[in-house]
């Protein structure tokens, strides 16, 4: 088992399309479907694999391309430092003074330890100046709890 190290900074709006952050359902709309629908599959299947926007689940992140991986781990400790290092990189632009608790960011980062060396992934996003937004994800690799069948992005 190792982990990987996603982050992801953009606009709120663009991170708020929804359909670009799910994969594609595996069959295409039937023969005979609204050419709109059809045309909205398509970009969807070609895009959600490409694209750099977070997935809706953590755990797709995998399908991505690879050179979205920003680290690779094979200790949940050290997995959730390198968030913890990204969380107090990022804390002085967090829109809300909560989020920038030290406090708070370390008891993020120890929770992230706990569900990383349980083979669960983790994901946090926080909004950063107006309109932008943070996404950290690390997911656990080979195998991923949440669906065995991803392949790990790195082989």
């Amino acid at each position: 088992m190792h982990h990987h190290g996603y982050l992801w900074t953009g606009p709120k709006d663009r991170f708020d399309q929804e359909a670009l952050r799910r994969p594609p359902y595996p069959e295409p709309p039937p023969a005979g479907s609204r050419p709109e629908l059809i045309q909205r599959y398509r970009e969807v299947a070609a895009e959600f694999p490409t694209s750099d926007l977070p997935p809706l689940e953590t755990a797709y992140w995998p399908i991505k391309p690879s050179s979205l991986v920003r680290g690779t781990w094979e200790e949940a400790k050290e997995a959730a430092s390198w968030l913890g290092e990204r969380l107090a990189e990022y804390a002085p632009r967090f829109a809300s003074e909560w989020d920038r608790d030290p406090s708070r960011l370390a008891r993020l980062v120890n929770t992230a330890a706990e569900q990383l060396h349980s083979g669960a992934d983790v994901s946090y996003g926080f909004y950063l100046e107006r309109p932008t937004y943070l996404s950290l994800a690390v997911v656990t690799c080979c195998p991923n709890r949440a669906d065995a069948e991803l392949a790990c992005p790195i082989a």
